[in-house]
């Protein structure tokens, strides 16, 4: 079907997409449209994101609800208050037509009086974050009893938010006989467990293959040294001058350090996690919708409302927990039949993990090296050249021309030529020049206990925390990464055994890590950290006879150490000073100019 006429929706819902400059209708459009409209039936859909999902079950329930009654009819539940409004907004211009239609959204972080009095006024369709639903029921402030058609978006990404027990709670309101319409990018077990359990017969509709990456989206990754990441991450943004990007970090915490340091360095960059109010949210999202943000720095959690079609660019700062979430990360960019890049950039020891992402999203990693300092200099240069070539001559300045033509009326073209782009080109060869080469070498295998390979300039050390303790390699290596206030792969070759552990470091950092383990206590244990002999065999080893008394004490080690509690994020005892004035300067590189 080449057109939305073809599909069978009213024309209301026409003179709407009409006026939305749709065209004609995505492949999951086409094929789940005529289904939900015709068919009173429970649907799968499985298809990445940027392909029309918001309208492939947003026209059907427009046109099958009643727009004369108050009863709240259609429920569409989504992952985050980002999405949850984006979905609202798009119903709200499908169904301008639809006189007397009433969409409202409920979501964390907004006044439940509020939202509870929009509902009151009669809501034919509800869009919730499941939290805030369950709450509102709990307070019987929605009444979702007669329902006739539910829906599940991002149904993968809700499940992996933790959402199973509410969005299980919130069915048992609805009525038994309504239809349900699940929308996914991927299809991991929990999904289909939500299917079976939920829904009957359900048709099952598939775009591309199950947690396949769209076509438009080519996939690059470069290897650095784990030291190297930020670096890497900021040539990156200097060899593509017109970048609008969005950056993925693991946690709410590496995202906003990598946005502060990207800000301080004059990227124009944001950042955008759980931990910002629903106002810092909406003024985050609003510059970079207007490209006052060209690098926005996020969580996968709070990325999921991104609807933004121009992205050109996903950057992989660091590769998620689930090798799943790679899809919809990716699926950022390449949207609206547009074409995108998404960029990995990894550590020796995470490129095993390329070939793994490969297998789900059936697309082949092209292997890169991190641009060269020169090479972004000509890049640059030629991005400049372009921009002024293409600029539309503004015959204001005309008046002042006798003055600027006075002033170089002894030099030469092409003189005048290189005084001009050398304001610009100066910059970054002064900054790039002498930078060493980030490249990594493919040579040689990475180790296990997450780390990398040994450079033979790093130190091993012993740390009296085990299994016993809670502990597994990954759990230990976060928690030395952030109480040292180290990046992931500074800490590598993490091996834990039931009552103690070893672990290295760059030698650099060997000073650091001892003085910041004296007299280091937790519920009144010391945590006892020294340098060992063992340079990373399996098995452990002796620790350095030199080295072997506690830094700063002599009482004895104890054999046993209270299991970790909830809260042992960062124990009690010495902390690094946060409050340091340009504690997050990595280099002396010149502040950029601010572009729009």
């Amino acid at each position: 079907m080449d057109t939305f006429q073809q599909l069978g929706l009213n024309e209301d819902l026409l003179n709407a997409i009409s006026d939305l400059g749709f065209e004609t209708p995505s492949e999951i459009q086409q094929k789940a449209i005529p289904v939900l409209i015709q068919e009173e039936r429970d649907l799968v859909a499985l298809a990445q994101t940027g392909t029309g999902k918001t309208a492939a079950f947003g026209f059907p329930m427009l046109q099958k609800i009643d727009i004369n009654s108050r009863t709240t009819q259609g429920l569409i539940l989504s992952p985050t208050r980002e999405l949850c409004l984006q979905i609202t907004n798009e119903l709200k211009l499908y169904g301008k037509y639809c006189k007397g239609l009433n969409v409202v959204a409920i979501y964390g972080g907004a006044s439940v009086t509020e939202q509870a009095s929009q509902i009151k006024k009669g809501a034919q369709i509800v869009v919730a974050t499941p939290g805030r639903m369950k709450d509102m029921i709990s307070r019987n402030l929605v009444d979702i009893s007669k329902i006739q058609y539910s829906v599940l978006d991002e149904a993968d990404e809700m499940l992996n938010m933790g959402f199973y027990e509410d969005i299980t709670d919130i069915l048992s309101h609805t009525p038994i006989d309504k239809s349900t319409w699940l929308f996914s990018a991927t299809m991991p077990k929990e999904v289909a467990t939500i299917a079976q359990n939920f829904m009957h017969n359900p048709i099952e509709i598939t775009v591309g293959n199950k947690n396949e990456s769209t076509s438009n989206v080519s996939h690059e990754y470069y290897l650095v040294n784990g030291r190297d990441r930020y670096l890497g991450l900021k040539r990156l943004a200097d060899a593509n001058p017109d970048i609008f990007s969005v950056v993925f970090c693991r946690t709410k915490r590496d995202t906003q350090k990598i946005a502060e340091k990207l800000i301080e360095d004059g990227y124009n960059a944001g950042a955008l996690h759980g931990d910002l109010s629903q106002n810092q949210r909406d003024l985050v999202m609003k510059s970079f919708r207007n490209k006052q943000i060209q690098m926005l720095v996020a969580t996968d959690v709070a990325a999921r409302g991104i609807d933004v079609d121009d992205i050109t660019h996903v950057i992989n700062y660091q590769l998620p927990d689930e090798i799943e979430t790679y899809t919809h990360r990716s699926g950022r960019t390449g949207r609206a039949g547009k074409t995108g890049v998404s960029m990995v950039i990894v550590a020796k020891s995470e490129e095993r993990k390329i070939k793994s992402i490969e297998r789900i999203i059936k697309r082949q990693f092209e292997k890169k090296d991190i641009p060269s300092g020169m090479e972004i200099c000509e890049v640059q240069l030629m991005s400049l050249a372009n921009k002024i070539h293409n600029t539309k001559i503004n015959h204001e300045i005309d008046k002042y021309l006798d003055s600027i033509n006075e002033l170089f009326e002894d030099t030469q073209k092409e003189e005048l030529i290189k005084k001009f782009f050398s304001v610009e080109f100066t910059r970054f060869f002064n900054y790039y020049k002498g930078s060493k080469d980030l490249a990594v070498s493919d040579s040689g295998g990475s180790n296990g206990g997450g780390g990398r390979d040994s450079s033979g300039n790093d130190t091993r050390y012993f740390i009296n925390i085990g299994r016993k303790d809670g502990y597994d390699w990954m759990s230990l290596k976060d928690f030395l990464k952030e109480t040292l206030e180290l990046g992931r792969d500074d800490v590598f070759k993490v091996d834990v055994k039931d009552s103690f552990s070893f672990f290295n470091t760059e030698k650099e950092n060997e000073e650091k890590v001892l003085a910041f383990f004296k007299d280091f206590k937790y519920n009144g244990r010391y945590v006892n950290v020294e340098v060992s002999e063992n340079k990373g065999r399996s098995g452990g080893g002796k620790r350095d006879k030199g080295r072997g008394k506690r830094k700063g004490n002599d009482k004895p080690r104890e054999e046993k150490r209270p299991r970790r509690s909830k809260d042992f994020g960062r124990p009690e005892g010495k902390r690094s000073d946060k409050s340091k004035k340009g504690k997050y300067s990595t280099s002396d590189r010149p502040r950029r100019s601010r572009r729009k």
